[in-house]
């Protein structure tokens, strides 16, 4: 029996959220406090990636140790941006390209010397609001990830749920629903296609959408400012974003029926959108009324080493 498995109780639970460019740790009591919180660079190589996560957890437990007074191990629970394949055990998908292929999960539980759990990092944002956020209470949770690129994690009862594939919430791949003129067969992604969700509604995609039809290249943030401001193109782009959101959005309603739908990344952050999304989600959803609720996020940035912390429930210390 590992050390670890011999606790009979950790008395917390830490989270490691795993970017591109930086490593973030935190420790939570059972009930979800906070006790102790880091942040690291992120080396652009996978031995000194998993060497520097073990750094971060031993301060972090030290910390944890310090303000609950149990000097046991805590349980570690990361979140990647990419996934385990069921049927290598390798991480795949991943746009830290020096995590593909590595069996992530056991090289690291070798290192840290106890059982660990590996998620997606979009599934623990998921996860993150629908156990103590925005979801908190549903049964259904649908946690979107509106960034750089566009991702989403389903809880169900307190569950993620991945899928047989790995890939349960990559609705960012489907195609954009209800195509109209101009819009089919669309912008190039990477992942080979055309016209996907993400080419639309991912940042990068409004600033395209928005130079395609003005000419004029403007951040997101530019965009919104100006259409704030009144902007006829600004304010014509935007409602272009807010309207392919809903259709995107309005597909997945169709299979999951959840109960909350919360907006994470940094699109989440622009004023009003998920108020605007909820006013034009019902001309596309079958249903007489429209009960499903779009909120934004609670825990912010945090909700995904948040949610890798949960990936520990209290019933499996």
């Amino acid at each position: 029996m590992s050390k670890y498995c011999a606790m009979n109780g950790a008395t917390f639970r830490i989270g490691i959220d795993l970017g591109g460019t930086k490593i973030e740790g935190l420790a939570l009591t059972r009930d979800g406090a906070e006790v102790a919180r880091r942040r690291i660079e992120t080396p652009k190589d996978y031995q000194k990636t998993l060497l520097a996560i073990e750094g971060l957890v031993s301060v972090v437990e030290e910390e944890a140790s310090a303000a609950t007074g149990n000097t046991g191990l805590g349980s570690v629970g990361v979140g990647i941006p990419g996934t385990l394949s069921p049927v290598t055990r390798v991480v795949k998908n991943s746009n830290s390209p020096w995590l593909n292929g590595h069996a992530f999960d056991k090289d690291l539980e070798a290192i840290l010397g106890r059982p660990i759990r590996v998620m997606n990092d979009a599934n623990c944002f998921a996860l993150s609001e629908a156990t103590d956020g925005a979801g908190t209470g549903a049964s259904v949770v649908f946690g979107v990830i509106l960034g750089t690129g566009v991702g989403a994690g389903i809880v169900i009862e307190g569950h993620v749920l991945e899928g047989h594939q790995g890939i349960g919430g990559e609705w960012g791949h489907n195609s954009l629903p209800w195509p109209r003129g101009g819009e089919c067969p669309g912008p190039d992604c990477y992942c080979g296609r055309k016209g996907c969700i993400e080419t639309y509604v991912s940042g990068p995609g409004m600033v395209r959408d928005h130079e395609a039809v003005t000419g004029e290249r403007l951040s997101t943030e530019e965009i919104v400012a100006n259409a704030a401001r009144g902007d006829a193109d600004a304010t014509a782009s935007y409602g272009r974003y807010v309207d392919r959101l809903a259709r995107g959005l309005a597909a997945v309603i169709h299979v999951l029926d959840p109960e909350i739908v919360v907006l994470g990344g940094g699109m989440s952050n622009v004023p009003g959108l998920p108020e605007e999304v909820q006013t034009a989600l019902p001309p596309y959803v079958f249903t007489d009324k429209l009960t499903t609720r779009v909120l934004r996020n609670v825990h912010g940035d945090s909700s995904g080493v948040r949610g890798a912390a949960w990936l520990w429930p209290a019933d499996d210390h």
